[in-house]
């Protein structure tokens, strides 16, 4: 059974900064491409970066340059380091994986392991 746990959310004033992490088991991360997307109170869920089996990575306009993806497939973790942090990014934050393909895509529904979430708010 692949499982994916995210944790290191929490509360955040405006212009710090917060290192979410994922971890996989059941499943060789090395072969996921790992994604991370959140979700704010009343909209839909939308991505914010993907990392592919070798490195490869992109990110949503609204956080590029502030956020950085990264894993550490020898732990079978991915890492989402923010900075910088606003209040719009303020939301629900969730680690996705897809087996399927090397490099994970923006689409959600590329990606069949998801973790529960974990919650970043960003207030003063």
């Amino acid at each position: 059974q692949v499982q994916l746990v995210e944790s290191g959310g929490g509360l955040a004033q405006p212009g710090e900064s917060l290192r979410l992490s994922c971890a996989v088991s059941g499943y060789s991360s090395r072969f996921l491409a790992m994604g991370w997307f959140r979700q704010a109170p009343g909209k839909e869920r939308e991505f914010v970066a993907t990392i592919s089996w070798l490195g490869a990575v992109d990110y949503a306009d609204s956080v590029k340059g502030r956020f950085t993806i990264s894993r550490e497939n020898a732990k079978d973790r991915a890492y989402l380091e923010m900075n910088n942090l606003k209040p719009e990014d303020t939301a629900q934050y969730y680690c996705a994986g897809d087996p399927a393909h090397e490099i994970g895509g923006r689409n959600e529904h590329s990606y069949q392991y998801w973790g529960q979430g974990t919650h970043v708010t960003v207030s003063s």
